[in-house]
């Protein structure tokens, strides 16, 4: 296990960034930390782990590697060097974690030394443990849409086809799997235990593009964070019947769900937090909209503190296009549209929102 720490101090309650203004509250959530974390390479996931109180914040490129964090003080504890990964998860069972690279890497959760590789077809990127049956659920865009993995030892136990692009995914402890399809306004219905896809929910009627995916797993109800429309849409997990929709961010690329509160979360690379409150089964508002840095569009949830933590950095300006670029893909929000502006250094940020 490599040991190199690379944090730098953290900075004060609510420190301003370039392009991040706080504006009036209107809620009490607010970005509570801002640590900065120095190290190369670019960002997707970040993913708590709350009962080994660890935060896991994939880098990759060249320099990729995942930065392991205490949650709750977010003092770099380990750093796996020579991983360029979307994200990881580890299950508290087996104590074994697997990162999105390719070969993905299993690794200890403990110690955080790399356990093996393992060649997968596709293209890994997002992920889902399942602790129903200790499952790991690689995501690819490309065919297979969906490897499993045994949490055990690493094996390859089979893949599915959801005919469609995966982004996020839940699952409700019993059996049962949801996955969005962000290319095709849909939710995947997976049986954990044949591994198959029982059943699609069509999202088309409000929207597409979902990238973010949350559960009420007490309710069997469904938060698909959608970026055509901006919307959250809010839907039965038993029979994909749409309740209702709420407006969100631009840019989403993540969603979670708090039983402690009754609240789901989505994150948009925009700079907003959008906090959407379950007052009942039937009904839902946007109980809050918290400012945050550009381009935080990821999220994950410490449900034993209520804090969501979201990752992002700063970046210098945007190069002139080449001459000649293709469009982007329709629906595309701006900040996402090519060429990227370049990362300034030391500047990626790990963020805590909370209550004061």
């Amino acid at each position: 296990m490599a040991r190199k720490l690379f944090v730098i101090a953290g900075l004060a309650l609510l420190t301003p960034l370039s392009g991040f203004a706080q504006s009036a509250d209107n809620g009490p959530y607010k970005v509570v930390k801002i640590q900065l974390v120095d190290g190369d390479g670019g960002f997707d996931y970040v993913t708590a782990d709350p009962d080994g109180r660890n935060l896991y914040v994939a880098r990759s490129g060249q320099a990729g590697h995942i930065g392991v964090f205490n949650l709750d003080t977010l003092a770099q504890v380990g750093d796996m060097t020579g991983v360029s990964a979307h994200g990881g998860a580890v299950d508290s069972a087996s104590g074994h974690g697997f990162a999105t690279s390719k070969p993905v890497t299993m690794f200890d959760g403990k110690t955080f030394a790399i356990l093996k590789k393992i060649d997968v077809q596709g293209n890994p990127d997002g992920y889902l443990n399942d602790p129903y049956n200790h499952h790991f659920y690689i995501l690819s865009h490309a065919a297979p849409n969906i490897t499993v993995l045994d949490d055990k030892d690493g094996s390859i136990l089979g893949t599915i086809d959801i005919g469609g692009a995966p982004e996020q995914s839940v699952a409700d402890g019993k059996g049962k799997i949801y996955v969005d399809i962000e290319d095709k306004a849909a939710i995947a219905v997976i049986d954990a235990d044949t591994m198959k896809m029982v059943g699609k929910y069509d999202l088309s009627s409000k929207g597409g593009g979902c990238a973010g995916l949350a559960l009420d797993v007490k309710n069997d109800i469904l938060f698909a964070a959608c970026r055509d429309n901006k919307n959250m849409v809010i839907l039965s997990a038993t029979d994909g019947h749409i309740i209702t929709d709420l407006p969100i961010g631009n840019g989403c690329d993540g969603a979670a769900f708090n039983p402690n509160t009754m609240e789901a979360f989505s994150s948009q690379g925009d700079g907003t937090l959008t906090v959407i409150k379950e007052d009942s089964p039937t009904s839902f508002r946007v109980e809050e909209t918290v400012p945050t840095p550009a381009r935080a569009k990821t999220l994950t949830l410490d449900p034993k503190t209520n804090q969501v933590y979201l990752i992002t950095a700063e970046f210098g300006p945007v190069p002139a296009p080449p001459p000649n670029a293709p469009p982007p893909p329709a629906g595309t929000p701006a900040w996402m549209r090519g060429p990227r502006a370049p990362m300034i250094p030391h500047s990626f940020q790990i963020l805590v929102v909370g209550k004061d």
